[in-house]
């Protein structure tokens, strides 16, 4: 399947789990930390069930247990969760993609990538766009939310390094959701005196855990290990931009000529970023 469809439809998936996170918290259909445990275990049956049927015994031992990658998708979760309680979605969405940009740029300047002029105005073009859609008639963030947020987006940005080297993606993906039920658990039991369940907000979970997460998860390692850490940082400034669409089309938000500008800025900025990256290669 060709790279670039693999990038959208990760982003896709990426995109849907913020719709569908927006759907069951903002609406309150389901606490924070039932509808972090849920997405992740379903996920994670999900992932096993594909195993069972797709891959023999030899390759799944040949894949070794990461509890690093289960520990950042765990936090990456459970704080993403808990910030929307605190943060309006697009507060929320920019500290987020702000932070793992910020994570996976570094990463790659730490590992030696260097970046021509273009490539940076690329990147910044594609963050201000970021910036115009989300900032102006915002709230001043609460600092729990705010922080919650960014953890969570350095989370995010760390299990995507993970992700650079591995050769099974379905299998190491696997194990990852499988490693987060321990904390998933001691999780449940930490906040189970906010449990609050309802079939609509099960659902979304489950949806959110067994498609958008599980699936675009592994699709987004099948690709990691074939581009760079700051243009995977670049792409995933579009799925802020993907949500509001997803929120124009699935819950009647309004799509005003600020969404339109801002997803040409966003876009745009990493059509350049990725063009100059692949003329740098060749």
């Amino acid at each position: 399947m060709p790279k670039l469809l693999l990038i959208s439809l990760a982003m896709l998936a990426f995109a849907a789990n913020s719709v569908l996170c927006r759907m069951a918290l903002g609406e309150a259909v389901i606490d924070a930390a039932s509808f972090t445990s849920i997405r992740l275990i379903s996920g994670a049956i999900t992932l096993t069930v594909i195993l069972l049927f797709n891959s023999s015994h030899v390759e799944r031992s040949a894949v070794s247990f990461d509890p690093l990658a289960s520990l950042m998708l765990f936090l990456y979760a459970i704080f993403f969760s808990f910030a929307y309680i605190e943060l309006a979605t697009g507060t929320g969405a920019l500290i987020l993609f702000g932070v793992v940009q910020l994570t996976m740029v570094i990463a790659g300047v730490l590992q030696g990538e260097r970046f021509k002029p273009a490539a940076w105005f690329g990147m910044l073009l594609a963050f201000s766009g970021l910036v115009y859609l989300m900032l102006p008639g915002v709230a001043a963030p609460s600092l729990t939310g705010a922080v919650f947020m960014m953890l969570s987006g350095l989370a995010w940005g760390i299990y995507s390094l993970r992700g650079k080297g591995v050769a099974k993606p379905v299998i190491a993906t696997a194990k990852n959701f499988i490693g987060t039920v321990p904390l998933v658990l001691i999780s449940s039991a930490l906040f189970w005196q906010s449990l609050q369940l309802s079939l609509s907000g099960v659902i979304l979970a489950v949806l959110s855990g067994a498609i958008a997460s599980a699936l675009g998860y592994v699709i987004w390692y099948t690709v990691l290990p074939s581009i760079t850490p700051s243009r995977a940082a670049t792409v995933q400034l579009s799925v802020p931009v993907i949500a509001a669409i997803g929120g124009v089309v699935l819950m009647d938000e309004l799509f005003t000529l600020r969404l339109i500008i801002a997803s040409l800025a966003v876009l745009g900025g990493i059509v350049i970023t990725i063009m100059v990256k692949n003329r740098a290669a060749n």
